[in-house]
């Protein structure tokens, strides 16, 4: 799916950053072909941004692997893994087809490259998608969105403004027991939705991956000869390098690069959550809670555990919890196993619990068979998926929104950020999310933002 007929040619740094800002976002059709979908005329060309473990995960498995998808540019801040993937992909198609890049720019400054997957630390994904959109790539980015409300607001006008497609890379969307869930609860199954818990694994669960206990490393050491600190940091504020700096667990529980899995995990079950109440343009209108934060002067330092009761607008509450807090809560359910995450739908007769390990229901206090429970022909039915990548692909093609468009991303990452806030100034908030903005708390307000390190600005990336 190559929609600029254009070699590309050796280009300098500031010609391409000027080819980024000027490529085309006009979107083109991908038209049949007698020879089948994999034709090279039918290909979507296809770049990754971010190819550590995750990266190469949402990459691999959900791209890579179909006929009509071609991967021409490989993107990371080490170039061991930049590298390696490059040369899985290569030995895949049998020839050089994917070349390995230090700079996401030059990345985005090719114009036979019609979409990206950003999986990058959170802190990137945001100014990362904003490039995307002026250069004109179709995208898939990690959760969470971001660390600062403010910059998903300009992502959301640049991908308006240039028309390019979206995928949030949230994945539960795509999955059967999710979205049988959220037919259920849409359809009135359980009655009238009263109330509704998620929770998912907090920063407790991944403790014993640091170094230095309890909370990482916090003794500077020599940069590995294999990355770019520099580019990894980004706008991030300058801090010198430590062992449990740049490892992905310290990119999640970061604050200079992450919200925590308030965010990072707290993305899956809030997502479903307002799949279910049919809420992508909207979100809880009050917060308040308390949570768990590592001493000051720790490496991790985003919220360790979390209990946030969201209030919206019709009186129905939502109880967000990291997985030590909703356990015993959890476990009092009548035929509902004990995972670590979830989200479930209290009505006024019955729940419905959904997980990645299945749908759960009870009804006048009796546990059913969810997926054997038939709906009716007159039920309206949410959108199927075939996953989160293939979706993403289709909606390329078609140039129709995907499962996980980006205004879902911003409501979902909204209760994230605002779950946060209230923790971190230990007092409720009061949100508008008609006009998004936080009511009556100036402090409040100017946590929604953050300053942007030069020239890792978005302003910058997209001039």
């Amino acid at each position: 799916m190559n929609r600029h007929n254009h070699t590309h040619t050796k280009l300098t740094r500031r010609s391409l950053l000027a080819g980024a800002a000027a490529a085309l976002a006009a979107p083109m059709i991908v038209r049949s072909s007698a020879r089948g979908a994999g034709a090279p005329s039918n290909r979507i060309h296809m770049a990754a941004i971010g190819v550590g473990g995750r990266g190469t995960g949402n990459n691999w498995h959900g791209f890579v692997r179909y006929d009509d998808v071609r991967y021409l540019a490989a993107c990371d801040c080490f170039k061991s893994r930049r590298e390696g993937f490059a040369g899985r992909v290569n030995k895949k198609y049998g020839s050089q087809v994917c070349k390995p890049y230090a700079d996401f720019r030059e990345v985005l400054a090719r114009k036979d490259i019609d979409g990206i997957v950003v999986s990058t630390p959170d802190h990137w994904h945001v100014p990362i998608a904003c490039a995307a959109a002026v250069a004109g790539k179709d995208m898939y980015v990690e959760k969470p969105l971001g660390v600062a409300m403010a910059w998903a607001w300009k992502l959301r006008d640049l991908v308006a403004k240039h028309n390019v497609i979206f995928q949030y890379g949230t994945q539960q969307r795509s999955g059967g027991g999710f979205r049988r869930a959220v037919n259920l609860v849409r359809n009135g199954y359980i009655g009238d939705i009263q109330r509704i818990e998620a929770w998912c694994p907090d920063m407790s669960s991944q403790l014993n991956r640091v170094h230095g206990k309890p909370y990482g490393q916090t003794e500077p050491a020599d940069v590995p000869a294999d990355l770019d600190y520099e580019t990894w940091l980004g706008p991030a504020p300058k801090k010198p390098y430590t062992v449990d700096r740049c490892s992905c667990f310290g990119a999640y529980h970061i604050y200079d690069y992450a919200l925590g899995f308030i965010a990072g995990w707290g993305a899956h079950p809030l997502d479903i959550a307002q799949w279910g109440l049919d809420a992508d343009g909207t979100g809880p209108v009050r917060y308040e809670g308390t949570g768990k934060i590592p001493p000051k002067g720790s490496l991790w330092d985003s919220i360790e555990s979390w209990d946030v009761t969201c209030t919206y607008a019709g009186g129905i509450t939502m109880r967000f919890m990291g997985h030590r807090v909703a356990k015993p809560l959890v476990e009092k359910m009548v035929k509902r196993p004990w995972r670590d995450h979830g989200t479930t739908f209290f009505g006024s007769e019955g729940w419905v619990s959904v997980d990645r390990g299945g749908c759960y229901m009870n009804v006048k206090g009796e546990p059913v068979n969810a997926y054997k429970l038939e709906l009716k022909d007159s039920d309206k039915r949410v959108q199927e998926s075939p996953g989160q990548g293939r979706n993403l692909l289709d909606c390329m093609k078609s140039r129709k929104a995907t499962i996980n468009p980006l205004e879902s991303a911003i409501r979902s990452d909204t209760i994230s950020h605002l779950s946060d806030i209230c923790i971190r100034t230990g007092r409720p908030i009061k949100w508008d999310p008609k006009t998004e903005k936080i009511i009556g708390d100036a402090e409040a307000t100017r946590m929604l933002d953050r300053p942007m390190r030069k020239p890792w600005t978005i302003a910058a990336l997209t001039a």
